[in-house]
């Protein structure tokens, strides 16, 4: 998992069910944010949970435009999330939270971009919530940033060369009336730190 000394990264098996559950808490805490805020009964769904070697997410993204909320986890186990969306997927969404009202526009207006990025703010924030509830802990974020452009570009802005050869990835989707959306979930925890945290976690 790390090109580096391996020793630290060791997690008892029976703990590996931790990840399912830090994606499924993650998940229906966004879905629960969601649906306050919209007031649309909202799921999020993991369909899988990959490990990708940090190379080839660029690779899995493509340099098509996509949009990215990004955050920076500013405590343990520190690292970024990217929420990645097609064009189509992130316009959908903030048809839906604006009523119904999206632009044919390839771009984004600056209510499409508001709208995206409040739920983005959501959906982040509420991932990261049920990762902390798993992880019996408090975990603080930067502010959610919006990016429209190349997802390759978007992971080596974020991680560039970074030690760590592998990331979590989470495939899903979102579904709400008039905005049903894929989206993929990319973590790049530290680690370490996350091995750590996990590891304190009586069984």
């Amino acid at each position: 998992m790390s090109r580096g000394e391996t020793t630290d990264l060791k997690v008892d098996i029976r703990k590996l069910n931790l990840f399912n559950q830090m994606a499924k808490e993650g998940a229906n805490t966004v879905a629960d944010h969601l649906s306050q805020m919209t007031g649309m009964e909202t799921e999020m769904e993991i369909t899988k949970i990959n490990f990708l070697e940090i190379d080839d997410i660029k690779t899995h993204v493509g340099h098509e435009k996509q949009v990215g909320i990004h955050i920076e986890l500013v405590e343990p186990p520190h690292g970024y999330i990217l929420f990645l969306f097609s064009a189509r997927s992130a316009k959908n969404l903030a048809a839906g939270m604006m009523g119904g009202q999206s632009s044919d526009s390839k771009g984004f207006s600056d209510m499409e971009r508001s709208a995206v990025q409040e739920i983005g703010n959501i959906m982040t924030s509420g991932f990261i919530d049920g990762w902390a509830n798993v992880l019996n802990t408090t975990i603080d974020i930067s502010t959610p940033k919006f990016t429209y452009g190349a997802g390759s570009r978007m992971v080596d802005n974020l991680v560039g060369s970074r030690p760590d050869e592998m990331a979590l990835v989470f495939d899903s989707q979102v579904r709400a009336r008039n905005a049903d959306v894929e989206v993929k979930v990319y973590t790049f925890p530290e680690l370490a730190e996350l091995v750590e945290l996990m590891q304190q976690i009586e069984i």
